[in-house]
């Protein structure tokens, strides 16, 4: 609610066993920083509304305007599509930051929303956060100098710092290992914050080769020892205009002040949670990317390559339903996945959809690049019932079969001479039977003939096999369940579908 201010806050899933698997170097690997970095400048370029973001390690917090109507401050549109686009851009820019190293799985995060009641609240989130960047950078660095150097295993390093201070610490570097903490980089003991300036642009030349240069606003990264002080902020005029000026330091910080503004809504429990996501602007991701009309196939096998991919990332996911841009996920009614935190489960799901579509694409799409990153945003709904959540899955289906029927029709029309109006008008008040008289009498197109996928969308779920061996020199027989995924176009809204596959709502 206003005038809250918005803080986003995105923050690398499992990135302890990512960075291993990686091989990222420790304490800080610079390239992982630089690529962090990276796609928070990104992500101020794509939305205005942001206006500061702060960084370091494997986190990000962004910050809106005070005045921002940004997707109506919906907090979960807002934290899915940030954590959405971060997340593709990330996976877009790796092999920049990264040219001889695979990206061997997808990569993903969670956000949530900080909702910071006054000014004073965000300036001491801000000094929270570089704190904590300043204490961990500080620890790990200790760590892995005892590691590497010292001899010591990670068990023993972790009990010598066991309840060191910070004085400690440095003493340790110093006297050990002839380090001045003080003296390392400032990117790994400071963090990164950026935000807009304006800076001086050249727009274009001039007859004679002199440049015409304008002032325009464009993101920079800046660092200082105190994001938080009065002198760096106060120093910028963008941020004192977009969110107001600090009236004094921030000296004291206490961490459970600050985590109580944290928005954080816990779903109902013993009900089917379904988190269904949805491509942002997609129109234009499929007019740039040139999809065929009214379906593409490629892109719908993509989609659904995705699908199956979050099913196997997240055991708790029983059933999801696509069609189009979108998917919904069906969460069993007992699941326990982050203690049933809504921010939690749609950020990490439409993160690593997001992962996984951009890693995917040059698999379905060989000859075609991916021209920008794509994003999508997420919500949650709890169902109480099996009878509401078929009903919703339903409602779904026929709203595939709908727009289906009527893209069909649109595009034969817009293909056959008419323009995009002309055909709206030609369609508008039709029925499901008159469109399909329109399509068999003037294009020869049997409706009912058309790919399933096209027509009835697609049903991802598991399914268990039995499978029987014969031991060697004995009569006797091993049988053994497997589970595996399966891809399905089908009738989910008749209930022999349900029935044919009962351990789906089990």
């Amino acid at each position: 609610m206003p005038p809250n201010l918005i803080v986003v806050r995105v923050d690398g899933r499992n990135f302890h066993r990512f960075s291993e698997v990686h091989e990222f170097e420790k304490p800080n690997d610079e390239k992982a920083l630089n690529l962090m970095n990276q796609c928070a400048m990104a992500v101020l370029e794509e939305y205005p509304d942001i206006v500061f973001s702060y960084g370091y390690s494997d986190e990000y917090s962004f910050v809106l305007k005070k005045t921002s109507k940004f997707y109506q401050r919906r907090s979960s549109k807002i934290s899915s599509v940030i954590v959405s686009f971060f997340t593709s851009v990330y996976v877009t820019k790796w092999k920049e930051f990264f040219p001889f190293k695979e990206l061997r799985y997808p990569p993903s995060f969670l956000s949530r929303i900080v909702c910071c009641a006054s000014l004073e609240v965000l300036q001491a989130y801000l000094a929270w956060r570089q704190r904590d960047c300043h204490v961990q950078n500080q620890y790990n660095t200790c760590l892995w100098e005892l590691v590497k150097k010292g001899g010591k295993s990670i068990f023993e390093a972790q009990e010598i710092l066991k309840d060191a201070r910070e004085q400690d610490r440095n003493e340790l570097l110093h006297q050990q290992f002839g380090i001045n903490y003080n003296d390392s980089l400032a990117l790994v003991r400071q963090g990164t914050c950026i935000f807009k300036t304006e800076v001086e642009d050249i727009v274009k030349y001039n007859e004679d080769g002199t440049p015409v240069k304008r002032l325009r606003r464009k993101a920079s990264t800046f660092r200082t020892e105190n994001i938080a002080g009065r002198r760096f902020w106060n120093a910028h005029a963008g941020l004192v205009k977009e969110l107001g000026n600090f009236s004094e330091d921030c000296f004291k910080i206490n961490p459970d002040y600050i985590r109580s503004f944290v928005f954080e809504s816990k779903l109902m429990p013993s009900t089917w949670i379904v988190i269904r996501i949805d491509g942002c602007h997609f129109h234009r991701f499929s007019d740039v990317h040139e999809f065929n009309k009214p379906n593409d196939k490629q892109a719908l096998d993509l989609m659904n390559l995705c699908g199956v991919a979050v099913l196997e990332e997240f055991q708790d996911i029983v059933f999801s339903y696509g069609v189009s841009d979108e998917y919904s996920f069906v969460l069993k009614k007992d699941s326990q996945l982050y203690q049933r935190q809504a921010s939690k489960i749609v950020s990490a799901i439409v993160s690593f959809f997001s992962s996984v579509y951009v890693m995917k694409w040059k698999e379905i799409f060989q000859n075609k690049d991916l021209k920008y990153p794509p994003s999508f945003d997420g919500r949650a709904v709890c169902y109480p019932s099996n009878d509401i959540l078929l009903d919703y899955l339903a409602w779904r289906q026929v709203d595939c079969h709908i727009n289906n029927q009527y893209n069909t029709c649109f595009w034969s029309l817009v293909k056959s001479g008419k323009s995009k109006s002309e055909a709206q008008n030609h369609l508008k008040g039709t029925q499901a039977r008159e469109k399909n008289e329109l399509l068999l009498k003037e294009f020869g197109i049997d409706y009912n003939t058309l790919p399933l996928m096209f027509r009835q969308g697609s049903s991802i779920f598991r399914v268990k096999t039995e499978n029987t061996s014969m031991l060697e020199n004995d009569a006797s027989s091993i049988v053994k369940t497997e589970t595996k995924i399966v891809i399905e176009h089908c009738n989910i809204i008749e209930l022999s579908f349900w029935e044919a596959y009962p351990s789906i709502l089990d």
